[in-house]
Parts: C-alpha cells; structure tokens; sequence
C-alpha cells in the first residue's frame, strides 16, 4: 500500500493539513504566516461582503443544476434506448456538447442569450413571449447557466444508458404480464436496477457544482463587457453577484488579493460542504432513489 500511502500523504493529506494551518494566521505568500486566531473566519463569516452571496449561489446550483442534470440525462438515456432507427445519430448529437471547451460553450450561450441581439430573444418575441434579459439580469443568470450545464449533459447520457441497457429484460417481460404500465415498471423496474447509477450521478454532480468556476466567471465578465488580460483586476459575479459561486471567491482572495489565510476559510467551507452533501446522499440513497416494493 506504499505508493497508495505517498500519494494520499503528499497530494491530500498535507495540502488538507496547510490548508487548515494557513487558515489561522495571516499569509500573503510573500512574508511569513503570522497566526491571528479566529481573526479569518470572522471575517469571512461576518464581514465579507461576497461570501454570503456566494454560497447562496453554490447552493442553488447545486440543488437545481445537479437535479436538472440528473432529470434530463436519465430522460435522454431513456429516449434512446427505446429508439430503433437512427439511435447512433441521436446518441453522438446528444453527447457532442459535452466534448466542447467550457469557454468556448459559454461564450456561445452569452451570444445566443444575449437580450438585445441574441436569437434566442429573437424568437421569444416574434411569439409573443417575454424576453428575459439572462445572464445581464440576476433574477436569470442562474437559469442561464442551468441551461448552458443541460446541454452539456452527454457524460450523464452515456452513463444512464448503460445502465438501462443492463436491465434485466425478463423483469419488464413478467410486469407487463402482470399489467404493469409504464410508470409502474419504470418505479418498480427501471429505478431499483439503475439506483446506485443514479447515486453515483447526484454525489460527482454535486463535486462538480461546489467546484464551478468556469462557466460562471466567463458568462459574468462577457455580460459585463470586460475582456482583458492576464493580470486585470475583475470583481466576479455580475450581475448583482448573482453568478458568484465559492470556487471564485477563492481565486480572487487568495490569487488576485493575496489573501491566503482568507481564501483557505474559504476553501476549507467548500470542502466541508462536499463532504457533507456526500454523506448525506449515501446515508439517504434509499430515500433518494426509492425502493423496488
């Protein structure tokens, strides 16, 4: 278990453990930590203006986007596991999004949404249908970026149709002499057999929701109109840091301001919350999932 140990130690338990050390003192990468005690959580949790928002933000991402996501790629699984002719096509057109870069993707969506100029609005209106102003609007960011991270759902796709296709066709052949119907074998059949598939979904959806911070920083800067290089000071989440999310607030403290201990409260908030949104999913995974009964 050697090797196992090493990397354990060298990649994760000493960065956990500076992680916390740094919290305590004050650090700007330059000069020695001094420790100042709590002096670093208070201010993160009773006078940081952005820390707050933020984890509103991170949270509903990870409430809506990871449930949104998890809806719509056991759908599309299921979809074309029923479809006959012309599945391969449908399957690469559904998982091709998947493959495009995070910047390149939310580039196009910020184009695509945009409210003066964006086509999206454009059809909206020749319907008779109200425009949202999307991700210039704070009420519509956070829908905007749900949107952009369904469309991008090809990874859950793959995953759910595998597991669809390894359900045992004897089990729906006995429901439906039974008179099942859909629904009832899709409860009692298809979820019982697809669950840990399922889990597996929710729990890397929520990693990867505590850890958005492309798609948010790239659609708020766009929106905002800053385009600018390396170096370039940018107070993330516009508008109104409705698109603020804690992966961000950690980069501006630690790496634009400098403020290491700061960031590692931060950091270390973030870490907390993964770990208990996992615990909690593989404590409630029969709840969550349901049962076959």
């Amino acid at each position: 278990m050697s090797p196992w140990l090493i990397g354990f130690a060298v990649f994760f338990a000493y960065p956990l453990l500076s992680t916390v050390y740094f919290s305590f003192t004050k650090y700007d990468g330059f000069r020695p930590p001094v420790f100042n005690g709590l002096d670093n959580w208070s201010y993160v949790f009773t006078d940081y203006p952005l820390f707050w928002p933020a984890m509103r933000n991170t949270l509903w991402l990870v409430v809506v986007m990871v449930a949104c996501r998890v809806v719509f790629g056991l759908g599309v699984g299921l979809l074309i596991t029923r479809i006959k002719t012309g599945a391969g096509v449908f399957r690469t057109l559904f998982y091709l999004p998947y493959l495009a870069p995070p910047v390149a993707a939310t580039l196009a969506f910020v184009f695509l949404l945009n409210p003066g100029t964006g086509p999206v609005n454009t059809l909206l209106e020749a319907a008779g249908l109200p425009a949202p102003g999307w991700f210039t609007d704070a009420d519509w960011s956070k829908p905007a970026l749900t949107v952009l991270a369904v469309w991008g759902v090809g990874d859950l796709m793959v995953i759910f149709m595998a597991a669809l296709l390894d359900v045992p066709k004897e089990q729906y052949e006995a429901a439906e002499l039974d008179g099942a119907g859909a629904w009832a074998r899709f409860r009692h059949i298809t979820l019982p057999n697809i669950s840990p598939i399922i889990l597996f979904a929710v729990v890397t959806g929520v990693i990867q929701a505590m850890q958005y911070y492309t798609q948010p920083l790239v659609a708020g800067k766009v929106a905002a109109g800053v385009i600018g290089g390396s170096g370039q000071q940018f107070e993330p989440g516009y508008p109104d840091k409705s698109t603020l999310t804690l992966p961000q607030v950690v980069y501006n403290v630690g790496f634009q301001r400098f403020d290491y201990g700061t960031a590692c409260v931060v950091a270390l908030v973030l870490f907390a919350l993964s770990m208990a949104f996992t615990a909690l999913l593989m404590r409630r995974r029969g709840g969550l999932i349901g049962t076959g009964d």
